[in-house]
């Protein structure tokens, strides 16, 4: 019928001129996820009734279309994000028959803008690994290699995304769990700035504001039409990030010159792989080419951080309500057991020098228009092999992540796009991060990059497609 591989904003270009019907879309995704999904794993829940529902009522409404960003474009939400009498089981035995009594407000501004539901992608318990495994859901394969994790926690949400089960998907990230398995599955994650997306009406933060909601796509264009679709605070938030002079998708048709960019590519916390190192080092050959300087700085903001966002990010799992603690997967119950043993007041101290080194660390990137690193130190790995043992997770997550969880630190905007593979056929993805709320300017420089280096023909081959 169509390319399931298909960007959303052709997708929705389709329908607007009444080449497809909103009831198609809905029956092609759901009859490719019956089929795909038992492999992948992208998904927990399922929400055909919902789907084909959605896709009634808009056809419904015709009329108001044009007004409605998303109108006839299926996505995915991640099991970590209620939605009324859908369950969510936050990847936990804990949770395993939760059914919220409302929907958060991202739920409800992605079905007022016109989206199709099609479920709730698979998560880590609490979202609280870098892969997806372990708990209640099953394994989040990754499309190019079913051997290998699409990554955490957002993991369902990118092999989905990845394999064509779907052309947008919610994510979260506390520390990487859009960009690495974005990364891992070789497509575009942005974890948008500190106040971007609402956590309404559930609570006005998560993990003391390291955590944010955010778009998963197979293109730099799809990311920044869900997120004009999704930003914005909710009254009486916390944080508020600006909004923009003009939509974000809008950034894609500028082409940003002669940009003074700042570069890191190694960290104290861990080796990175020298396939990763080779293809972060074209990428920024390639951004050479299109004109930019980069300035290789001596910043090391994993290993400046590691001390308060070990202990906070385990708070944050700990504060979740549980009946059950020995059921909790024994990998994550290491960041819930090690969380449980934090004072308030510690909780407060660490707070305050965790924004005190982010301050340091933006200060320092001031002069940059942006600045470039891998998105992970390594490829995706197997299934089953990370951490080597439970005990073990604290001291192994960080080498993993080293890029990634600073930025969930001090708030900035930091976006994954595809930049090679391995030559065992692994995607590795380029990790930009902007100026803070700098989320136009991040979009305008990654669809350059997009233009320059495209990816869009290269697909997963999936038994059955």
């Amino acid at each position: 019928m169509f390319d399931p591989f298909i960007d959303a904003w052709q997708l929705r270009h389709l329908v607007m001129k009444g080449e497809l019907r909103p009831r198609e879309v809905a029956e092609f995704y759901l009859a490719r996820i019956e089929r795909l999904n038992p492999e992948l794993g992208a998904y927990m829940t399922v929400t055909a009734d919902r789907a084909l529902a959605d896709a009634a009522r808009l056809e419904t409404l015709r009329t108001d279309a044009a007004s409605m960003r998303l109108y006839g474009v299926a996505y995915s939400l991640k099991d970590l994000t209620p939605t009324a009498g859908i369950r969510t089981t936050l990847g936990s035995h804990n949770y395993a028959d939760s059914l919220p009594p409302q929907d958060a407000v991202i739920a409800r501004r992605l079905r007022n803008a016109g989206g199709i539901l099609l479920g709730k992608t698979t998560t880590p318990e609490f979202g609280g690994r870098p892969t997806t495994e372990g708990g209640l859901c099953p394994t989040a394969r990754n499309p190019w290699n079913r051997e290998y994790n699409a990554g955490g926690s957002s993991g369902g949400a990118a092999s989905a995304v990845a394999a064509g089960l779907g052309p947008l998907a919610e994510g979260s990230d506390g520390g990487g769990s859009i960009r690495g398995p974005a990364s891992n599955c070789g497509v575009v994650g942005l974890k948008p700035s500190r106040g971007r997306i609402t956590y309404a009406p559930h609570r006005g933060e998560a993990w003391g504001g390291y955590a944010t909601r955010g778009p998963i796509a197979r293109s730099v264009r799809d990311v920044a039409m869900m997120l004009d679709a999704i930003a914005g605070p909710a009254t009486g938030d916390p944080y508020w990030a600006p909004p923009p002079s003009r939509p974000f998708e809008e950034a894609v048709q500028v082409a940003p010159r002669n940009l003074k960019l700042a570069s890191i590519a190694t960290s104290k916390l861990g080796d990175v792989d020298p396939e990763v190192a080779a293809a972060f080092d074209l990428a920024c050959a390639t951004m050479r080419e299109m004109g930019h300087r980069i300035e290789p700085i001596d910043l090391d903001p994993g290993a400046m951080l590691i001390g308060c966002t070990r202990i906070l990010i385990c708070v944050g799992i700990a504060a979740i309500p549980v009946t059950s603690p020995d059921l909790i997967d024994p990998v994550v119950r290491e960041m819930y057991e090690c969380g449980r043993k934090v004072s308030g007041a510690d909780y407060v101290n660490l707070l305050a020098t965790m924004h005190n080194i982010a301050r340091t660390i933006v200060e320092r990137l001031e002069p940059y228009d942006a600045l470039l690193t891998p998105t992970m130190t390594r490829p995706a790995m197997r299934n089953g092999s990370f951490p080597t043992k439970p005990e073990s997770y604290l001291d192994e997550l960080w080498t993993w992540i080293a890029f990634e969880y600073p930025f969930n630190a001090t708030g900035q905007p930091a976006m994954t796009i595809p930049a090679g593979f391995t030559r065992a056929g692994l995607p590795i993805g380029l990790q930009i991060v902007g100026r803070p709320n700098g989320e136009f300017d991040l979009f305008a420089l990654a669809a350059t990059f997009e233009a320059a280096r495209p990816w869009s023909h290269l697909r997963p081959s999936l038994q059955g497609d």
